[in-house]
């Protein structure tokens, strides 16, 4: 983890698909606590939500169902970064679904509204993270 990125929250859930609404209802309120400026929050929300339910869904080859998923969010000069772990090392792949398929494009919306995004992978897992303009 870069030196200069500072936690500004921390929380751990279990791996269940009722927990997404509680991941983000706390990246958009610690973002908001932290005055992240305009619509960052809500946006900060939607692309959590991406990844968590990606993390629950496609998170647990190989992993015990009761392993946690944990989510950071930080600052970084005017950034904010939204950081999913899981314990799973596979590694996340981008979909080109077509249109008629109801899922696969989770990642595709975190590229296209984030500054940046990307994971890194550890011998115990993954994290997949982005990092939105909030503080300009």
């Amino acid at each position: 983890m870069n030196p200069a990125f500072s936690p500004l929250g921390e929380k751990w859930l279990p791996r269940d698909p009722r927990n997404v609404a509680s991941a983000r209802r706390f990246v958009r309120d610690v973002a908001a606590d932290w005055n992240a400026a305009g619509d960052v929050p809500e946006i900060a929300e939607l692309l959590a939500s991406e990844l968590v339910t990606n993390a629950i869904a496609y998170g647990s080859a190989d992993v015990s169902d009761d392993t946690p998923i944990r989510i950071t969010v930080g600052g970084e000069k005017e950034l904010l970064t939204v950081d999913v772990y899981d314990s799973c090392i596979e590694v996340p792949r981008l979909k080109r679904p077509d249109d008629l398929e109801g899922s696969g494009r989770g990642l595709a919306i975190v590229g296209d509204l984030s500054r940046n995004w990307g994971w890194t992978l550890n011998p115990y897992g993954k994290s997949v993270w982005f990092q939105l303009a909030a503080w300009p």
